[in-house]
């Protein structure tokens, strides 16, 4: 027994084609053909193909009758308001016989979670509804295993500039909000880098040439509900944010445009029992009651396969 575990001790962590293929005890054809139709984790390093040990391991798994991890569901990438009340009624609904969970930490950090195996699923939103299609694929491109992804619309939502009751400002138009902004006089909270939040509100102030003015000691909120607390709390004056955000946090709004929320996740998991229960609870009546409470959702587009690499 020490000599195995002497062994697994001092096993690189990557494994090549023909290690791979003893490995799992089978000829570098099938590993070649598993590779091909996108079935077994391995990357390409200067022409050769290279496995990390620990994936292959939890593929193992995952692939195995009945598959342990076929009773998990982990939710990462973009925040929402109505997701997470959504993910919270499926865990309870499941109880202790799943694994349900979701942590909010952006777009971009969401899909290299997924990228690397340590996620199921990642919501995004990288820009206006109109150029959703164009862009959510060619986000998704940029990694090395999005032929294995497919991409599903959870709702449209709004998107807009959430702002501190004591402005005054509700009724300004999002021009000369921004106008506002640009000489310095309301302090920002930003959003960390690769936030979908972030990446609309630049893309807006692009297209008005009016800049974004920051302090040095600007606020970075790393969640659609951190950026609203911030400003709850008087820490800064606005933010880009939902508007679903600022009716949880008493805020006020002032709209932008329109978003497609999507959830990318790796084909086996689009027919798991869990994602099916989700999309399940996102259709039912109290989740379309509690989106009419929140404001700026339209449910309508829910659980339509909106892109695939094939």
């Amino acid at each position: 027994m020490a000599a195995v575990l002497g062994e697994r001790e001092t096993a690189s962590p990557f494994m090549s084609v023909r290690e791979v293929a003893a490995y799992l005890q089978l000829n570098e054809k099938k590993i070649y053909a598993l590779l091909k139709e996108g079935k077994i984790p391995g990357t390409k390093v200067t022409g050769k193909w290279l496995f990390p040990r620990e994936l292959i391991d939890r593929w193992l798994l995952d692939s195995a009758h009945g598959g342990i991890l076929t009773d998990r569901l982990l939710i990462s990438g973009s925040d929402d308001p109505l997701l997470y009340r959504a993910v919270l009624a499926l865990a309870r609904q499941t109880r202790a016989h799943a694994l349900v969970s979701y942590s909010a930490n952006g777009t971009r950090l969401g899909l290299e979670l997924l990228q690397a195996n340590r996620i199921d699923l990642c919501a995004i939103h990288w820009g206006t509804e109109e150029e959703a299609h164009l862009r959510h694929a060619a986000l998704l491109r940029q990694y090395s295993r999005h032929h294995e992804w497919v991409l599903v619309r959870a709702f449209r939502r709004e998107q807009g500039i959430l702002l501190s009751p004591r402005l005054g400002m509700s009724d300004s138009s999002p021009e000369s909000l921004l106008e506002s902004c640009a000489d310095g006089r309301l302090r920002w909270v930003m959003r960390q880098a690769g936030a979908g939040a972030q990446r609309f509100l630049l893309d807006r102030l692009e297209r008005t040439g009016i800049p974004l003015r920051q302090e040095e000691n600007t606020p970075v909120a790393h969640s659609e509900r951190d950026a609203a607390a911030f400003i709850a709390m008087g820490r800064g004056d606005l933010a880009p944010g939902i508007r679903a955000a600022a009716t949880e946090f008493g805020l006020d709004f002032v709209p932008l445009g329109w978003e497609a929320f999507d959830l990318a996740l790796p084909r086996g998991i689009y027919f798991r029992r869990l994602f099916q229960q989700l999309l399940t609870t996102l259709h039912d009546g109290q989740t379309r009651h509690l989106a009419g409470l929140l404001g700026g959702y339209d449910l309508t587009p829910c659980g339509n396969l909106v892109w695939s690499d094939d």
